[in-house]
């Protein structure tokens, strides 16, 4: 069985708040809309509501490594392997979760890639799970999955990262 984590551990300290409040509800959506019902979100900076299982990772500022093996850690042990999505990327395509999810066949690790560049979701096996370093999966050698004709996950880190929201200030009339 495939599983999902959600990191939302960080502060948002860039954006200015508690940011994974304003996006998880449709990275949630999309995630079960990609066909994975089991998630573990992981908190840490910021209390978190969800309608998925919420774990607090008291270890969350030494990275995304430890956040995700918190949640890695809460997930059921029927579970064999974790598809890992961020919680600041609200463009997430339920098509990718479902791309990465089919192509796994056991392999350790896989990763969605954009026009090659290496993003979301990526997919860790269990035999990874006590190995994962405080930087994340991104220090894990991934196979890739080209989701090349799909828009990538976006990463908000600024307010003015917000998908359809432009940079400027609107024009005065």
């Amino acid at each position: 069985m495939i599983a999902a984590v959600v990191l939302a551990a960080g502060a948002g300290t860039r954006f200015g708040g508690a940011k994974q409040r304003l996006f998880l509800p449709e990275v949630l959506r999309r995630v079960r809309e990609g066909g994975i019902h089991v998630i573990v979100v992981v908190a840490g900076a910021h209390e978190l509501q969800a309608d998925a299982t919420v774990v607090h990772c008291a270890e969350w500022e030494r990275g995304p490594g430890a956040s995700l093996r918190c949640g890695l850690a809460a997930l059921p042990s029927e579970v064999d392997a974790a598809l890992v999505v961020l919680a600041d990327g609200p463009e997430l395509d339920p098509r990718a979760v479902r791309r990465v999810a089919a192509a796994w066949r056991g392999q350790p690790a896989l990763a969605a890639t954009y026009r090659g560049q290496r993003l979301h979701p990526v997919l860790l096996a269990r035999e990874l799970w006590d190995r994962i370093p405080d930087e994340g999966a991104r220090a894990v050698e991934v196979e890739p999955v080209a989701c090349d004709d799909l828009d990538p996950p976006g990463d908000v880190d600024f307010a003015d990262d917000i998908p359809g929201r432009s940079a400027a200030p609107p024009a005065e009339s």
